[in-house]
């Protein structure tokens, strides 16, 4: 699995590109809206600390917890599903754009884990099969995924000098 800042970096870098190339227009997609798809393409793995505290807090064995829930379509097509009803129902583009990119940073989290590593369980809980390339193992690559998020931040900040933007981030 990469690691969080990888999934955060990835979500936050996929939103840049989509502001300035497809948008072309900066405040469709403010920068602090894309802060907000970066942290969604955490949230997945929200499920961690609560495993965590439910081990060794509570004492409860719960192995089973872990890239369940959090890791199938679910919570995308949740916010998806969210998205579009406010589109019908409010005129207020703040809070469809903040459904979208959670959204899609719920999106990105699970296909860099389906693509680059483990498989996940796509359709939990209606369905135990899990799903995913394990492109990072089966090309024999393993020990790049500890290293994935320094390589996304460097395309990115590279990226960002090319097209004279850095100091938009600092």
């Amino acid at each position: 699995m990469p690691q969080a800042v990888a999934h955060v970096l990835f979500a936050i870098i996929l939103l840049d590109l989509i502001r300035d190339y497809a948008l072309k227009d900066r405040k469709k997609l403010p920068l602090h809206f894309i802060f907000i798809g970066g942290v969604a393409g955490l949230l997945p793995d929200a499920d961690i600390p609560v495993y965590w505290l439910l081990k060794n807090v509570l004492g409860l064995q719960v192995e089973w917890f872990h890239r369940t829930l959090t890791h199938s379509i679910l919570l995308p097509v949740t916010t998806l599903i969210i998205t579009l009803v406010l589109l019908q129902l409010t005129k207020k583009k703040n809070f469809q754009l903040f459904f979208a990119v959670i959204t899609f940073g719920f999106a990105t989290h699970i296909l860099l884990d389906g693509i680059l590593t483990d498989y996940i369980p796509l359709f939990y809980p209606f369905s135990q099969a899990q799903y995913g390339l394990n492109l990072l193992r089966n090309l024999g690559w393993p020990s790049l995924v500890e290293g994935i998020d320094a390589i996304i931040l460097l395309v990115w900040l590279w990226d960002l000098d090319r097209r004279h933007q850095l100091r938009d981030y600092m």
